[in-house]
């Protein structure tokens, strides 16, 4: 007599996708409610990350709004230095996102390591970021939170721009001032709480451009308040082997990002014309930028393939602490979302599925000013010019400078937070991205 055994339902990739269309691999990166690994789609074969997020922990963590504000933005962009989303969907447990596999790790990773990177990378690295932000500009989005760890690297070298968690739509006509960021890679009219907007994004540039040539950062406290001051008001000083690291066109470049006047930052010129100023810079006169955005100039540095460029212990973590393992699950039948809580009913409507496939990529500007808690709104899907070989995400909680975005209530001051953790809060568009300091929020 034969043995039967059960054999795996046929997958129905002409459906929806979903996780039963992915082979799960190793676990590579985790938040506070997020987790990322590699994925390989079973019928074309590519290998992706895959971020998941716990729907649990993200209503109690009030993350739901910057859940869906991330899934929205993402649609909305493919760049050749953004880690781009592939595909999104849901089961009972989980939200997905599906993005662009960077095997080369975060640049925070490769600085820890290293101690600084040469004058030439540094170069390449702000050209690559420069383009992917102008990019995000013109689609009035702002990043906000732009550091060594949101800057991933492919397999070849190429720098990317990833974690949408707290980037926010923009408009001309309203200034933003929702305290948001990393406190250490804020721009001064960040802390002076009377305005901001896309200019923010430059300064940032230039701290991890400063921060990548020497190891350290330009602006330093020992605490908040010092670290305000520090940041509002302090001279920019080089280091005094500098020179041996840095050319004069290098450290102009730096001061010219790293001016407090948005009106002659490097990049701030509107409509287009701050990119320009960029290439026209003499730091890169020996950038081709045609040949760079098609991602035909060799990076001067190319992560070891050989060795692991991203935290091992998360897959050890995974298989001896995890307790609800991720694997595929069908979706409950007939279920009414009227039965669920008002925020996992949120994430019902409004997390909708993208697949890059079969779907057109759209905006949501200027519809996707403020997304409120709680609140239900109905949402469209929206295909995506597929941009050249892109690469992916870790999610990683840091222990110090490095720490992720997180909101906070806003506050007259500073006063009382680790200077290493990031702000987000006051627009509703925005949530923390792994640790939370406060869970109360505010909406302008």
């Amino acid at each position: 007599m034969g043995v039967l055994c059960c054999r795996p339902e046929p997958v129905d990739f002409e459906g929806d996708v979903n996780l039963f269309h992915f082979v799960l691999l190793k676990s590579i990166g985790k938040g506070a409610f997020g987790k990322v690994r590699f994925v390989q789609h079973k019928q074309s074969k590519d290998l992706y990350a895959l971020k998941y997020i716990n729907k649990a922990k993200c209503v109690k963590m009030k993350a739901v709004a910057n859940i869906i504000q991330e899934r929205r933005l993402l649609e909305e962009v493919d760049h050749p230095f953004i880690v781009n989303l592939r595909y999104a969907f849901q089961d009972d447990e989980n939200c997905f996102f599906v993005l662009d596999l960077m095997l080369g790790g975060d640049l925070r990773f490769h600085l820890e390591r290293m101690g600084s990177f040469p004058e030439e990378a540094v170069r390449f690295y702000v050209a690559e970021l420069g383009s992917a932000l102008a990019f995000l500009h013109e689609k009035k989005i702002i990043h906000r939170d732009l550091k060594p760890d949101n800057i991933l690297l492919d397999e070849k070298g190429h720098a990317h721009i990833t974690d949408f968690n707290i980037a926010v739509h923009y408009s001309d006509r309203r200034m933003l001032t929702g305290v948001a960021g990393s406190m250490a890679y804020m721009a001064p009219e960040i802390l002076a709480k009377k305005g901001y907007s896309y200019m923010i994004d430059w300064w940032s540039l230039g701290v991890c451009a400063y921060e990548l040539l020497f190891g350290r950062r330009p602006f330093r406290g020992k605490t908040n308040s010092d670290l305000t001051h520090s940041i509002s008001r302090d001279s920019l000083k080089f280091p005094e082997d500098s020179d041996s690291k840095c050319s004069p066109e290098g450290k102009q470049g730096l001061r010219d990002l790293l001016t407090r006047n948005v009106e002659t930052r490097l990049g701030c010129k509107p409509n287009g014309e701050g990119l320009k100023d960029l290439m026209r810079h003499p730091w890169f006169k020996s950038i081709d930028w045609d040949a760079l955005e098609a991602k035909e100039l060799l990076p001067p540095f190319v992560p070891d393939s050989k060795k692991a460029n991203f935290d091992s212990t998360h897959e050890l973590e995974e298989l001896l602490l995890e307790d609800n393992p991720l694997k595929p699950r069908k979706r409950k039948a007939n279920q009414d979302i009227n039965n669920l809580t008002a925020e996992m009913r949120q994430m019902e409507e409004q997390f909708t599925t993208y697949d890059f496939r079969k779907m057109h990529r759209r905006s949501y500007y200027p519809q996707n000013q403020q997304i409120i808690s709680q609140m239900t709104v109905t949402s469209s899907t929206g295909f995506a010019a597929s941009r050249p070989e892109t690469p992916n995400l870790t999610e990683r909680i840091y222990p110090d400078d490095s720490a992720p975005a997180v909101r906070i209530q806003e506050s007259n001051g500073s006063e009382g937070l680790d200077q290493s953790t990031a702000y987000a809060g006051v627009e509703a568009d925005c949530v923390q991205s792994n640790d939370i300091i406060n869970e109360k929020s505010t909406a302008s």
